[in-house]
């Protein structure tokens, strides 16, 4: 628990990313601006979420304020590779989109998970010890959230084909 709060307005890139092999990778959402470097864990279920999210948002978006981009986003020539050093700043529990019409960015926020948090807190409310939990909030353009939601899918789906394996030892009698 940190007392963290993080805002690359806008950010140079976003990316997810994973560390270690199949099976026991760790998931990464990372962004930067200039020389600042923000990398937090989150769960492959968050990563596929967010992809989901972030698709769903800029359809809406595209209905509402005209279509920005016709095509379907490769990741060709992008870079969505994760930055060295790989320090994350904390775990996260939850993550939102919005979107600001004046700067035409949407923004992803991630809030730190906090272990002694009771279920029925709110976010954003102070733990037992005193401290309220982390966020980070990165303003992203349309083409830069296109590419993170193809990336969070090309990552989630670079697994194991067979999803029993996941982790996991399973026996089968018959």
């Amino acid at each position: 628990m940190s007392d963290v709060e993080i805002e690359l307005n806008p950010v140079d890139f976003v990316t997810i990313g994973t560390i270690g092999p199949k099976g026991q990778r760790v998931f990464y959402l990372q962004a930067g601006y200039n020389n600042r470097l923000v990398s937090l864990v989150i769960e492959k279920e968050q990563s596929w979420a967010l992809s989901e999210a972030i698709n769903e948002l800029i359809d809406d978006l595209d209905q509402r304020y005209g279509d920005t981009e016709d095509e379907e986003i490769t990741l060709d020539g992008i870079d969505m590779e994760l930055r060295e050093p790989i320090e994350p700043v904390f775990r996260v529990s939850q993550m939102g989109l919005g979107y600001d019409e004046d700067q035409d960015k949407i923004v992803l926020v991630a809030q730190e998970l906090v272990p002694n948090r009771s279920d029925d807190s709110p976010l954003g409310s102070i733990d037992g010890d005193g401290e309220q939990a982390g966020i980070v909030r990165l303003w992203c353009s349309r083409e830069q959230m296109r590419a993170l939601s193809a990336q969070a899918i090309t990552t989630v789906e670079s697994g194991r084909a067979d999803p029993k394996q996941n982790g996991r030892l399973v026996y089968y009698w018959t």
